[in-house]
């Protein structure tokens, strides 16, 4: 089961304390997935959803809200994720004016018909936790989460224009600025980043999806940590060997166009304790000189060694 779906079954049994969040929450899911149809004879609420867990919330939220049933229809799969698709749908005019109406989803045209409006209403959104729950039942309707394993993705789509731009407004309340793109028809609302999602998880209630994040997060510092690490230390380490064998190089050259023993005495202590231990650090080689040096006086008579060697290649030109 995928991270995004593993937190809606957890939101979907979010308990609500509040009444009125009952209706932010439905709002939310309805506006963000569902298909409406309302115009003549033509009248139908339809959501569509491969989660069981958020098909049972729509179930519930509709009799809390309105005490009437949705009609449900269940669709085995053939080629998806999920084994079954659920299909939650009312067609009679009574039902979906009241349920419309409760929602503050009907607004009047210029003929004063009733029509869709799909905007979130200031009425729905008053208090705080009708904020939160409205935002909840968004992603529940249209949003995703990325595996964070792979990447940090948080996303809702919809259709609707005024409806993305009303949802930002709502997003920066809590000091959330998303980014929008088009993809094909719709406005997809999205965060990147680690520390968005974990707030926004935070807003919605997934809390325990949030500390699987928050695991899943330090799981992937330490691995990267561990890894800068390691390739730091392979550098320095093929760094040692490279500068380790050019040094032999000049030294086996020195020695056979021109032989150690007319080499200056440090130099020459030098030149025989490179070839004889080749896998020796600086630190090592200067503890075995007779006169022990650190580090840096090792690294001027090698350097020496190279200038050498570098003159006699000029000369055998």
């Amino acid at each position: 089961m995928s991270f995004s779906s593993k937190s809606k079954n957890e939101l979907s049994r979010v308990k609500v304390k509040n009444r009125c969040c009952y209706y932010a929450e439905l709002a939310g899911i309805l506006l963000f997935s569902g298909v409406f149809k309302y115009s003549g004879e033509n009248v139908l609420l339809k959501v569509n959803t491969e989660n069981a867990s958020v098909a049972r919330r729509v179930f519930n939220l509709i009799k809390w809200c309105f005490d009437m049933h949705i009609q449900v229809s269940i669709r085995r799969n053939k080629s998806s994720k999920h084994m079954h698709s659920y299909a939650l749908y009312i067609h009679e005019r009574e039902k979906l004016e009241c349920i419309f109406k409760g929602l503050k989803l009907i607004a009047k045209d210029s003929n004063f018909k009733s029509i869709i409006n799909f905007r979130i209403h200031k009425d729905l959104i008053k208090y705080d936790c009708c904020q939160k729950a409205f935002i909840r039942g968004a992603y529940l309707g249209g949003g995703s989460i990325a595996d964070p394993e792979k990447a940090y993705h948080f996303e809702f789509i919809t259709r609707f224009y005024l409806l993305s731009k009303d949802f930002c407004e709502l997003l920066s309340v809590f000091d959330l600025q998303p980014r929008v793109i088009m993809r094909k028809s719709n406005y997809v609302i999205y965060f990147k980043g680690s520390e968005y999602i974990v707030d926004l998880l935070n807003i919605i209630g997934a809390h325990k999806s949030l500390l699987q994040l928050e695991n899943i997060r330090i799981m992937k510092e330490m691995r990267n940590n561990v890894n800068r690490v390691v390739n730091c230390e392979t550098a320095n380490l093929e760094k040692t060997v490279s500068a380790s064998i050019n040094q032999i190089q000049n030294i086996e050259y020195i020695e056979k166009n021109m032989g150690l023993d007319k080499l200056p005495e440090r130099l020459q202590e030098m030149a025989i304790l490179r070839l004889k231990y080749k896998e020796a650090s600086l630190k090592e080689l200067g503890d075995m000189l007779s006169t022990p040096v650190g580090k840096s006086g090792v690294n001027h008579r090698l350097r020496k060694l190279q200038q050498i060697a570098a003159e006699l290649k000029n000369k055998n030109l």
